[in-house]
């Protein structure tokens, strides 16, 4: 199938170069739409997902379209022909963003490849611009290499960053991929408004692509070709983006000793065969595979309107009156042999099998750099009701009660709520649950939002006599993590969380929550959990 995909491409771009009547420098985009560009998504693409399936029927016409451009003299349908090109990028567009969607925050290297699938979507815009002399405040010329531009720097570059982070991502992989997302950008602010931004965009560049460089000298290739022509490619861009500097600088400079049309020819030469086909040939040798994986844990069906709070009870609770829970958790002995209970303080284990028999004071600490977005946040999640913590540092005390969820609207198993309060004001609602993975069981936790649900799979580790709850991948393995969860949906977020919960010398319970984003500390909930004393 690739091998016939090859040979239609490469007989596409034979009929522009020989039957075409534009300049041949115009060949330098043409040969990313019609060879690179449908390589390259063959690559990516897994098998039998939407996008596979229907391939064919949106990318034949877009392609062919494209060629006609070269033969035909300028005329109305050359309005149709870029519009059919445009849709086509705008659904491989769509395609990043479902990719997202179904993984979400997590493995960067994946990020990468959707963000090149919607930047195709702009390549394709300026393309459109171009053929159809659309007043875009650029010359012609302009308006071509900026089409030019999103189709190799910001759809080709990102996808050979995203596979080679498949096969290697040291430390610094994130930052330096994320200066390689993030220039495309600053370079188009750069050109309108600004040759200094210009400017520092292509220092960013620099920074990128040699650390790319290198990487590339690193990474574990099975077949030495493979390792030469990834070389060569990423190699060969640091040569341009030297010329591109310099370019840059003539600008911010006034010393154009290096003009446009050197830069056409010297720069679309070595992107187009050294950068672009090398480096499509390179990695359709052995394309590495994605280590993003299908989640398969129970997700509570439950999902919550424009308001939370305790209006939602109403509708999932047992209506059975003698159905009630006293604890978070029926036995802690389930999470065995991951803790062992007979080692676990005596009340950890007893406040997680009896909740209702303690009281919880909480001392919210929002992070200085936080505290203006958490003052936004908190204008939505006063009227939501959840997750709706309060700006004070002060110690308060939280009440609140725990319900049994009807099982088959929740579809996990043993649901029940925990609501919390401030003030008989809702705080949280969160339907506590468990689930098994490969002999290892999950704390497994929804809290529902309009809509939608947000999803907290932790991990139970024993540390002494104390007990360690976290989302915090470890081991290895698939399920812990904080999710999103719409329609159909389960969105992995940039969220982790961590509590640790431990006994005093005085009898009482102590407990920390603390959460990051992008691994950024962001909140702190100190607790102090004392058992109600009983006559």
């Amino acid at each position: 199938m690739r091998n016939k995909s090859l040979i239609f491409s490469i007989v596409l771009f034979l009929v522009a170069v020989f039957f075409g009547q534009d300049s041949p420098y115009l060949l330098m985009l043409t040969v990313a739409q019609v060879v690179y560009v449908p390589l390259t998504l063959k690559m990516i693409v897994r098998k039998n997902d939407w996008f596979e399936r229907y391939y064919s029927y949106f990318s034949m016409p877009a392609y062919i379209s494209v060629i006609l451009l070269h033969l035909t003299n300028v005329s109305v349908w050359d309005y149709l022909l870029a519009a059919i090109y445009l849709l086509f990028t705008c659904i491989v567009a769509s395609y990043g963003i479902s990719r997202f969607l179904t993984r979400g925050f997590v493995l960067f290297e994946e990020f990468c490849i959707d963000i090149a699938l919607l930047n195709l979507s702009i390549g394709g815009m300026w393309f459109f611009a171009h053929i159809t002399n659309m007043d875009t405040g650029f010359s012609s010329i302009i308006t071509w290499l900026t089409a030019i531009h999103f189709h190799y720097a910001a759809f080709l570059l990102p996808i050979f960053v995203g596979l080679l982070g498949r096969l290697y991502k040291p430390t610094f992989y994130p930052l330096a991929a994320g200066i390689i997302l993030i220039s495309p950008i600053i370079l188009a602010i750069g050109i309108t408004f600004s040759v200094w931004i210009e400017w520092l965009s292509v220092v960013f560049y620099i920074i990128g692509i040699y650390t790319f460089i290198l990487f590339s000298l690193r990474v574990p290739f099975k077949q030495r070709l493979q390792k030469g022509l990834i070389f060569l490619s990423f190699g060969s861009l640091g040569v341009t983006i030297l010329f591109s500097f310099l370019y840059a600088f003539g600008r911010l400079s006034k010393d154009y000793s290096i003009s446009l049309n050197f830069m056409l020819q010297f720069h679309g030469f070595f992107n187009c065969v050294l950068f672009a086909l090398l480096g499509v040939f390179g990695w359709s040798i052995l394309v590495p595979p994605t280590k993003a994986e299908k989640r398969i844990f129970p997700v509570s069906k439950i999902r919550g309107t424009m308001v939370i709070g305790e209006r939602i009870l109403n509708e999932i609770k047992n209506q059975e009156a003698s159905c009630s829970y006293s604890g978070l958790v029926d036995e802690m002995t389930i999470y065995e042999p991951h803790i062992n209970v007979n080692s676990l303080a005596p009340a950890v284990r007893d406040f997680y099998e009896n909740t209702l028999d303690y009281r919880l004071y909480a001392e919210i600490k929002w992070k200085n750099w936080f505290k203006p977005f958490a003052v936004i946040y908190r204008l939505f999640s006063s009227f939501i009701q959840q997750i709706n913590l309060p700006l004070s540092g002060k110690q308060i005390e939280m009440t609140g009660d725990i319900i049994k969820i009807d099982e088959a609207l929740d579809g996990r198993s043993r649901p029940r709520a925990w609501v919390r309060k401030i003030n008989d004001k809702v705080t949280f609602v969160a339907l506590y649950s468990w689930h098994r993975t490969k002999n290892h069981t999950f704390m497994n936790i929804a809290l529902p939002l309009p809509w939608s649900s947000m999803v907290g799979i932790l991990e139970l580790k024993q540390i002494g006599n104390e007990l360690q709850i976290s989302s915090k991948k470890q081991h290895g393995n698939l399920d812990t993590g904080i999710y999103l969860a719409w329609n159909k949906y389960l969105l992995a977020l940039p969220l982790e969380e961590t509590f640790h919960v431990k006994e005093t010398a005085d009898g009482k319970l102590y407990a920390q929550h603390n959460m990051w984003i992008f691994s950024i500390p962001f909140l702190k909930i100190n607790y102090l959990i004392t058992k109600i004393p009983h006559c």
